[in-house]
């Protein structure tokens, strides 16, 4: 099983690149679905990653 730490990296840089992908697609075609589904899809990934950042944190100071 993978670490919380590992997975909240992993969360942090799929936000980086659909962030990414959102502003690209936003610049060449305007404010389409696709740049919606992009910026949805990289929120979740924060919010994922921040949480695991947390759960980090609360089981370092668990032991």
């Amino acid at each position: 099983m993978r670490s919380p730490l590992s997975l909240a990296i992993i969360y942090m840089i799929l936000g980086i690149v659909f962030t990414y992908f959102a502003i690209q697609q936003v610049q060449m075609n305007g404010w389409g679905f696709f740049a919606f589904v992009l910026i949805f899809l990289a929120t979740l990934d924060f919010g994922s990653g921040i949480r695991m950042l947390f759960l980090t944190l609360f089981q370092k100071r668990k032991k």
